[in-house]
């Protein structure tokens, strides 16, 4: 059994944001991420770029956190990396660095399920009310669209997923449709809470089961908004409110659906969220509301919303816990099931 008071260093660095958390715990003394501002112009992540960007950042970041957490690395007890899914490049500078200074320090080294560590952040310790299993997760970000089904801290179980695309790409490429910057999602939030959400009507896509279908939803967008700019080439200026409450309307309705379904069917009406797209308004207040329908909701803080190391060092604390460390011979990996 581990010391009871452990120092958890974590890294995350599957995407573009090079993070590093130092918990005490459950307890987050510090989270500190770089984003990376050169994907913009190009409307997406850039993998090669953002694995040069991890590269320059990581030893400042992680620097930076042992410093206000006012930690020494030679008290550090273990380290926990992102280890996938994500951008290979990404997450080999992550694995890489953490493995060296797991050998460096000689401390356990513990490998770190992403969208695990997105549903695993409500256990982060702020005196808040956590979960209790088993417990359904919808899991939205912009690689990932699932319900998943979660029976212990590691033990979860994937009962719908997306065909195509994910949540998170849907609002990003319908932004763009309509001219607004990457990443547009949050740009569409904010203008759909001045917008009439049933100014216009767009189909709710057809995926079986718990599935979910984001691919031909973005296309009737894309021919709405065509047919209609042919018509008035100021269409877009005009209505841009109405449209992005439209839009986000619609992808409510569309992750509701199934997740009431998921509900229905399984019996739980304790339900959690995580993912970047977590913190869009809309989905928050919807699933606040279904609290009338004697659902048991929880809803992460917004810092730990988007790809952070402190829910990676919470998933990596109850592994220590259970002495689930990884060898030196743990290579990343870009697709990884739950």
């Amino acid at each position: 059994m581990p010391a009871q008071i452990s120092y958890l260093l974590a890294i995350e660095s599957s995407c573009d944001d090079t993070s590093c958390a130092i918990l005490k715990n459950d307890k987050v003394l510090s989270n500190v991420t770089a984003n990376q501002k050169v994907h913009q112009q190009y409307g997406g992540v850039v993998p090669e770029l953002a694995s040069r960007a991890h590269q320059s950042n990581i030893v400042p970041v992680v620097h930076t956190a042992l410093a206000q957490a006012n930690i020494d690395k030679k008290q550090l007890t273990a380290i926990a990396f992102t280890r996938g899914p994500g951008l290979m490049g990404s997450l080999l500078v992550g694995s890489s660095f953490a493995k060296s200074l797991s050998l460096g320090l000689e401390i356990p080294l513990i490998e770190v399920h992403h969208m695990q560590a997105h549903i695993l952040a409500h256990f982060i310790d702020q005196g808040q009310k956590k979960p209790e299993f088993p417990f359904l997760a919808l899991t939205i970000s912009g690689g990932h669209t699932q319900i998943v089904k979660v029976t212990d801290h590691h033990k979860m179980e994937v009962i719908g997923s997306t065909m195509d695309d994910a949540v998170g790409e849907a609002f990003d490429k319908t932004g763009k449709i309509l001219g607004l910057d990457y990443p547009a999602g949050p740009m569409v939030d904010s203008l759909s809470r001045k917008g009439n959400p049933h100014t216009f009507k767009f189909p709710i896509p057809k995926a079986p089961n718990l599935d979910y279908s984001f691919s031909g939803f973005k296309t009737s967008v894309l021919y709405f908004i065509q047919k209609n700019v042919k018509e008035d080439p100021e269409f877009i200026k005009k209505n841009l409110e109405d449209i992005c409450a439209s839009i986000q309307f619609t992808i409510i309705n569309i992750l509701f659906q199934k997740l009431e379904k998921a509900v229905e069917q399984t019996g739980i009406k304790s339900v959690a969220i995580g993912g970047g797209v977590s913190a869009n308004s809309g989905i928050r207040e919807k699933l606040l509301s279904k609290e009338k329908e004697g659902w048991t909701v929880f809803i992460p803080p917004f810092e730990y919303t988007t790809d952070n190391a402190a829910m990676i060092g919470i998933s990596g604390y109850y592994k220590y816990l259970d002495q689930d460390f990884a060898g030196l011979d743990i290579t990343a990996t870009a697709r990884i099931p739950m």
